[in-house]
């Protein structure tokens, strides 16, 4: 199931207190500046930074290129 919209548009990172992409099919949501991927488990965002993955650069990328408009999985 997707996360509500309103929910969408309140969450904010806990470290950099900035806006997250949200990528459903992968049940995350992604802070680009900090290269931090926060999990998503029985809808339910885990917004805590130690329970976050510090992704490389070559995620980042991928990520990002699948957040783009027209961005592939």
């Amino acid at each position: 199931m997707a996360l509500d919209p309103l929910l969408l548009e309140i969450l904010r990172c806990p470290d950099d207190l900035g806006p997250l992409l949200y990528l459903e099919d992968e049940d995350s949501l992604y802070n680009p500046r900090l290269k931090r991927r926060y999990p998503i488990k029985d809808d339910i965002p885990i917004m805590m930074v130690d329970e976050a993955e510090t992704v490389d650069d070559e995620e980042h990328a991928r990520l990002i290129a699948k957040a783009a408009p027209g961005g592939t999985p």
